[in-house]
């Protein structure tokens, strides 16, 4: 029984000193892959491209008109309905209703483009984010990397979101 306590506390011992040594050894970094793919030069790019694309600048006017036309109606119903008979009132409510449809409509226009530019930017970024992120894993010495969605806590030392997003621009401008 002796021996057996002594084999225990002997094994507990080595195997412990060896797992600490084990993760001595290991470098755990995180990274923010959504920003990292953003925030680079290319994506930024892209998005100002974008937004000051004749489509997506007469939808922003679409939509800024609609909504100042929503607010001028509500407040002439406010001002006025307790003089307006039925019919005018019926008359607004319909004009209101055509200039909710058409706010409604330019909003969903603009999430639609806006969806469709968010789900190009990785496609079109996708291998050079890989390339970028193999490069800093390298030099780095990283054995274990987690997503930023995954992690309570990390310190600023093991972030490397900024790295790879400094090595994708590299990457990217350097293919332009």
């Amino acid at each position: 029984m002796r021996n057996l306590k002594a084999f225990v506390c002997l094994f507990i011992v080595v195997f412990g000193s060896l797992s600490a040594a084990v993760l001595a050894e290991d470098k755990i970094a995180v990274i923010d892959v959504q920003r990292a793919m953003f925030a680079s030069n290319f994506a930024q790019n892209k998005i100002k491209t974008f937004q000051e694309s004749s489509d997506i600048v007469a939808l922003n006017a679409k939509l800024e008109g609609s909504a100042a036309d929503l607010k001028a109606m509500t407040e002439e119903a406010q001002a006025k309905s307790m003089t307006w008979s039925s019919e005018e009132a019926a008359d607004h409510q319909k004009k209101m209703a055509y200039a909710r449809a058409d706010y409604d409509l330019a909003v969903k226009k603009l999430q639609g483009e806006s969806q469709q530019l968010e789900q190009e930017i990785p496609q079109e970024l996708g291998q050079q984010l890989q390339e970028a992120l193999a490069q800093v894993i390298k030099e780095e010495g990283i054995t274990l990397l987690l997503r930023s969605e995954s992690v309570i806590s990390a310190s600023p030392n093991n972030r490397i979101t900024a790295k790879v997003v400094d090595r994708l621009n590299q990457l990217t401008d350097a293919k332009e």
